[in-house]
């Protein structure tokens, strides 16, 4: 019986999560909430709507302290990345180590058989195992930030939004005057809202020279860290518009291009692979997707080591280190890899 699953719902106060918890408490389940404080200096009244969500659904609410690690994890592997000249994409490492690690494991400890989040994303169990996809609503489909999901992972998550629409989801939590209709939505990094100053006063980037891809000086930069791949704005040249091409972390400077085409690579090589059910047998096709809001691109996969060669059918523009490749077949999320480096 549905009443016998006790499942966990990670709310954030947020429309989402929230409305989340009412399609499960609905459908039958025994819910219960539980809300992680991630840093010191978190937004208490997201805590307060949770709460009061809670309480309207009669449901059990519990607080738990993940500061520490949070900052081992995420915070750090944030900063590290940066550093080291890379973009990363720490919502992807929040989900693995923290959402569905740490706060799955406490809420296995608090009796919970499964927890649930407010991703758009789908599960489906077949007889090999659990299958990862795309949710319904294309322009809010969350999978790409799970591809580092396992099956042991997987077995235990719940995505109750994932045949819903975003405007449906509204519409529930006006029609039942939850809390959360007045919460903004969360931010792509969520403990730095202004990255820029996030980065300043934590890595302390020092100033370089800016130059061509034949090493003509063209000006200065603040800090390695304020910049991405085929970034235009901020760059702050005459006679431009210019993109950056890619940052050079040992002589502290940033190549920048006027052309456009310079930005474009037939390929990249990923490493930190996983996949989300099984491996596939190599070569093999399938569409791979750059970045969250990149068009998911034609592609071969080759292996190379313990590390994967992708090759694009068509070119692909500003390929970022540090961000992440996925890998889909028919909306199925097959795995995917950080991307360390372009070729052409």
């Amino acid at each position: 019986m549905l009443s016998q699953k006790k499942v966990a719902v990670a709310m954030s106060g947020g429309i989402d999560s929230s409305t989340s918890a009412v399609l499960l408490k609905k459908a039958g389940f025994d819910v219960f909430g539980i809300y992680a404080i991630f840093q010191k200096n978190y937004d208490k009244a997201t805590k307060q709507t949770a709460q009061r969500t809670a309480k309207i659904l009669y449901i059990p609410f519990y607080t738990i302290d993940l500061q520490e690690e949070f900052e081992k994890e995420v915070i750090d592997y944030f900063l590290k990345s940066h550093k080291s000249g890379l973009t990363p994409n720490p919502c992807i490492i929040c989900n693995e180590k923290i959402k569905f690690g740490i706060l799955l494991k406490t809420a296995q400890e608090f009796g919970a058989q499964m927890l649930a989040t407010g991703h758009y994303a789908k599960v489906q169990e077949k007889k090999d195992g659990f299958h990862l996809y795309r949710g319904s609503d294309s322009t809010k489909d969350q999978s790409y930030f799970l591809w580092r999901l396992k099956q042991k992972q997987l077995k235990h998550v719940m995505f109750p939004l994932a045949f819903f629409k975003k405007e449906e989801i509204k519409k529930i939590a006006r029609d039942l005057k939850l809390p959360a209709v007045k919460s903004k939505e969360s931010q792509d990094v969520c403990f730095c809202p202004d990255t820029n100053k996030f980065l300043s006063k934590l890595l302390k980037p020092k100033s370089g020279k800016i130059v061509d891809p034949k090493g003509n000086v063209l000006g200065k930069h603040n800090g390695l860290s304020f910049y991405t791949i085929g970034q235009r704005q901020g760059i702050k040249l005459s006679g431009g518009p210019y993109y950056v091409l890619s940052k050079n972390t040992k002589r502290n400077t940033l190549i920048v291009t006027k052309d456009q085409d310079d930005l474009l690579s037939k390929g990249l090589i990923a490493k930190n692979i996983n996949w989300t059910n099984k491996s596939p047998k190599f070569p093999f096709k399938a569409l791979a997707q750059i970045r969250y809001r990149n068009q998911p691109s034609q592609a071969t996969i080759k292996k190379s080591g313990n590390k994967l060669k992708v090759v694009f059918a068509k070119p692909q523009k500003a390929i970022t280190p540090g961000q992440s490749v996925v890998f889909y077949k028919n909306n199925e999320v097959l795995g995917g890899g950080i991307i360390e480096k372009t070729w052409n």
